[in-house]
């Protein structure tokens, strides 16, 4: 049987940055208090992996419940595409967000919990 130690990091060795993000969305939906309008501000560091997406990136995170990561070089040529819809059971997602970030630029979710769900309010 794998140690706990082996586990973690051949998970992370196996994910992708649509991936490591859905993750993070977990944790801090978790951190959203448990009334309505409570809420709580992700920052994401895009990529999250040495060697990964290392130009300009877009993020798109669709009202359907995907999250789409295009990872691009300096001419703006899509090198890598990731998605997931992991996060998808942990927030809800009203409006489809697109974002365009400069290489290792961060990107910041405002959660807020609304109805009794946690949902991504902004993304910028």
């Amino acid at each position: 049987m794998p140690s706990l130690t082996c586990v973690v990091v051949l998970t992370g060795c196996f994910t992708d940055a649509a991936t490591r993000l859905a993750y993070d969305l977990e944790t801090a939906a978790g951190r959203v208090g448990p009334a309505d309008g409570a809420n709580y501000t992700l920052v994401h560091r895009v990529p999250s992996n040495s060697g990964e997406c290392v130009g300009p990136y877009r993020i798109q995170v669709d009202r359907v419940g995907a999250i789409i990561v295009w990872c691009k070089d300096a001419g703006g040529s899509t090198v890598s595409s990731h998605s997931t819809t992991y996060h998808a059971r942990f927030v809800d997602t009203p409006q489809t967000s697109i974002i365009d970030k400069p290489a290792k630029d961060l990107v910041v979710f405002e959660l807020e919990r609304r109805g009794g769900r946690v949902l991504i309010a902004a993304v910028r």
